[in-house]
């Protein structure tokens, strides 16, 4: 159909005529939709070049291509329109082409996190009653063990991924490759599907931690995440453009990537998805040899690859984004030093689709200090575009100055934040007048940079004082032989709680307790100092990779 032949006629007039009456535009009530990312890609774009594992390299033209023989074999197996698609996959070719397919057929993306236990794992799949699964062959032992009790799931497709893992015989389970080779590709335009209240449709399904609780649905829409992935193509920020190879290395079950993937195809940028594995030397080879520009991941995979930063030629690299918990300045200024690239803070929740804040200088610290500087990128940074973000009293909800002082919990609003849970009463996660309370602790000030200063649960209150874990890490984290470390709240029958870090140190070395008091004694309050520092082999993780503080908690009362 030629594309006039689909652009509304405008019949009437605005609603006002004379000076001082509102009006409405006369512009396109053209819908915000994910097909518009695919068909845009496919388009302009099918010559650029996605590597996965296995140094497989397709095309987004080839991805398109199957994107639509997959939107053909979903209605091929009766999947409802609206009905969840799972996916339980590592950051693949395959995988990107169910980001695409399953919304652009009005059907919702569920991506589960690979790492839940099987408690929440068949929770959630039953909660959002999965219609599909899509599975890496190598995950399907991590997941099968639950199909019997997964009542809601018709089918499971097995996506080929280079391994030889055994496949049960069971009519229920399809190849990935067979299933979509079987049928025609969608001919028609994916855009054409949807129609002016359509953008506002849900296209993907995103489950929280469940630290602290029951897991929660985050549900994204189609013009939630297209904004989104406009908001990590802003200039001054991520700045994703047509030049960039980018790297996902935040697995693509974590909140769509943060955006990546998207924002990669919307601007025309190549994609590398390194897959399953998390080594180190072989996310750096990647990045040297695919010429990788924008990476992201969190703090301790970029902990991780610290070592073998200068085995590698990174000299591509102009952008590294660090997330999903604190990045300690030692470790953003130690990339720096290696590469010439600090790891950027980018600030956010699977709430927020999940990036809300983008750190870095701007063109007011350029004659700033180089201790300056490296303060300023040690904050989380400013609100992307769209993102509203203000700081609030804890017990009177009060808005506070942004004067870099005052501290209070982050509220948010903006056209990509959860307005509420999927099947859930939001509860008190929300204002009454619609921000959405994130639990985190900060200052803002007058260039409007925020800067996390703790969890409302994680902050430690010693002899009626506040302690900040993070600060207290970060100080703790610039020893030269600190590779992680987590703060957390003690009991103490005379000061209600009391500090205790739990700390990795690099391979070979043996700085004591002492040696680390006395290196971080300088830089903080004497009765912040831990009263104990447990040496550890590693940290507690969460399913996304993050520290877990509640598992050393809970470690801290059974002990």
């Amino acid at each position: 159909m030629p594309d006039e032949a689909r652009v509304p006629t405008v019949i009437g007039a605005a609603r006002g005529a004379g000076t001082g009456d509102v009006m409405d535009g006369l512009m396109q009530p053209r819908p915000l939709t994910i097909a518009h990312i695919l068909e845009r890609a496919e388009r302009l774009y099918a010559h650029k070049q996605v590597t996965t594992v296995g140094a497989e390299r397709v095309t987004y033209g080839e991805v398109a291509h199957n994107t639509r023989r997959l939107g053909t074999a979903l209605d091929s197996l009766d999947v409802p329109v609206g009905a969840r698609v799972a996916t339980f996959a590592a950051n693949t070719r395959r995988h990107l082409e169910l980001y695409l397919a399953v919304p652009a057929t009005k059907r919702v993306l569920h991506s589960i996190n690979i790492r839940l236990s099987a408690e929440h794992l068949e929770y959630i799949v039953n909660h959002a009653e999965d219609d599909v699964i899509f599975v890496d062959r190598e995950l399907l032992p991590r997941i099968w063990p639950s199909a019997d009790r997964l009542p809601k799931v018709r089918h499971w497709v097995v996506l080929p991924d280079g391994s030889d893992t055994a496949i049960p015989a069971d009519p229920r389970i399809l190849d990935y490759d067979e299933l979509i080779e079987g049928v025609e590709p969608f001919a028609g335009s994916f855009e054409d599907t949807f129609t002016l209240a359509d953008e506002n449709l849900a296209s993907g399904l995103c489950y929280t931690s469940g630290t602290t609780g029951r897991p929660k649905g985050v549900l994204y829409s189609h013009r939630s995440t297209v904004l989104h992935c406009l908001g990590t193509l802003a200039a001054g920020f991520i700045g994703l453009c047509e030049s960039d190879v980018v790297m996902p290395i935040v697995p693509m079950f974590h909140a769509n990537a943060w955006g990546l993937p998207y924002g990669a195809m919307m601007t025309g940028a190549s994609l590398v998805l390194p897959g399953l594995s998390s080594n180190p030397a072989h996310l750096l080879g990647l990045m040297a040899a695919e010429r990788v520009t924008v990476a992201g991941a969190v703090p301790t995979v970029w902990t991780s690859m610290a070592p073998k930063l200068r085995a590698h030629d990174l000299s591509a690299t102009r952008f590294l984004l660090g997330g999903g918990s604190a990045v300690a300045p030692a470790l953003s200024e130690t990339y720096r030093a290696a590469i010439g690239v600090p790891i950027t803070h980018s600030w956010g929740m699977t709430e927020i689709s999940p990036v809300g804040v983008i750190g870095g200088t701007r063109t007011q610290h350029r004659d700033a200090t180089a201790e300056e500087q490296v303060a300023v990128r040690a904050a989380q940074g400013q609100p992307l575009p769209l993102v509203n973000v203000r700081i609030v009293d804890v017990e009177t909800g009060q808005e506070l100055p942004r004067d870099g002082d005052a501290v209070g919990e982050v509220q948010v609003a903006g056209p990509w934040v959860a307005g509420g849970y999927f099947r859930v009463d939001g509860g008190d996660s929300f204002t009454a007048d619609g921000w959405l309370r994130t639990g985190d602790l900060a200052t803002i000030d007058a260039s409007g940079y925020l800067r996390i200063v703790d969890r409302v649960k994680d902050l430690i209150k010693s002899g009626g004082e506040w302690i900040s874990s993070v600060e207290l890490e970060g100080v703790i984290s610039s020893h030269p032989d600190v590779v992680e470390v987590a703060v957390i709240a003690r009991p103490d029958p005379r000061w209600m709680e009391r500090p205790v870090a739990y700390v990795v140190l690099r391979d070979g070395a043996t700085t004591t307790a002492d040696e680390l008091l006395r290196h971080i004694t300088p830089m903080v309050a004497k009765w912040w100092l831990p009263d104990d520092v447990v040496f550890m082999p590693t940290l507690p993780k969460t399913g996304t990779g993050k520290l877990s503080k509640s598992a050393l908690r809970d470690s801290t009362r059974i002990a």
